[in-house]
């Protein structure tokens, strides 16, 4: 087991695309939903989580650089987690070479604070859940942004893809393609111009021009879209709040 001293409190650093920092913002959504801290630097926490791309080579290596340099710094004090792409391709291998206790695919989130309860345990020196969903969108959990651009934000709407194109290996890192409901997205969406007067919202998916809205709701809505085809008449992926006054 490990025995971190501060054991509520986590710092986390992303790679890749914007779906990785919204997933970022989820996770430290379920995390201080359940009474973690965010430290502002690694000095400061006991847990080390790094949200990871496999798309990119050069973002592997930069994340392989990250694990071995904390591996030397790494005492029983400390929790190493791989969140995200790389820990679905990689699974086992990064427990195997002992430069992480933790690996969580992106459709496991939800399990992380059960996760980092069992490492806690002494007769557990490591966790891991890289199990993929036909439904998980995380439709229920409102991210929480940092204030790097307090103008705009990212807002995910489909996550996976099942086009399964020959050199791309996202239907295998981040499962098949399935859509968030529209009414979670509007409640998002409305709740960012109320709330956090943003100017600007990104709508993010691996397949944005696939997103179709499966929920009861949308079905009930419209009776026709339960045959083959699209439950939604089309969006545009980025949203502009009108200029005031021209």
């Amino acid at each position: 087991g490990i025995t971190p001293s501060k054991c509520h409190t986590f710092h986390i650093k992303t790679y890749g695309c914007q779906m990785n920092v919204n997933d970022t913002d989820i996770v430290r959504a379920v995390l201080l939903e359940k009474g973690y801290q965010e430290a502002p630097s690694e000095e400061e926490a006991s847990i080390w989580l790094t949200n990871t791309c496999a798309i990119r080579e050069k973002a592997e290596q930069k994340v392989w650089q990250r694990l071995k340099g904390q591996r030397k710094r790494k005492d029983q004090e400390q929790i190493v987690g791989v969140l995200g792409c790389m820990a679905e391709r990689l699974q086992n291998q990064l427990l195997e070479e002992r430069v992480a206790d933790l690996v969580v695919g992106p459709d496991a989130y939800r399990d992380l604070p059960r996760l980092l309860d069992d490492l806690l345990l002494p007769e557990v020196d490591s966790a891991m859940n890289v199990q993929l969903s036909l439904d998980e969108t995380y439709e229920d959990i409102v991210p929480i942004r940092n204030t790097e651009t307090p103008y705009s934000a990212f807002v995910s709407i489909q996550r996976g893809c099942s086009n399964r194109c020959s050199f791309c290996i996202v239907p295998f890192t981040r499962g098949q393609e399935r859509s968030r409901p529209l009414e979670s997205i509007v409640a998002e969406v409305t709740q960012l111009l109320e709330q956090d007067n943003l100017k600007e919202v990104v709508l993010l998916g691996q397949n944005v021009n696939s997103y179709h809205d499966r929920s009861e709701a949308a079905m009930a809505a419209r009776p026709l879209a339960s045959t083959p085809g699209l439950s939604n008449s089309g969006f545009r992926n980025r949203i502009r709040r009108p200029t005031q006054g021209g």
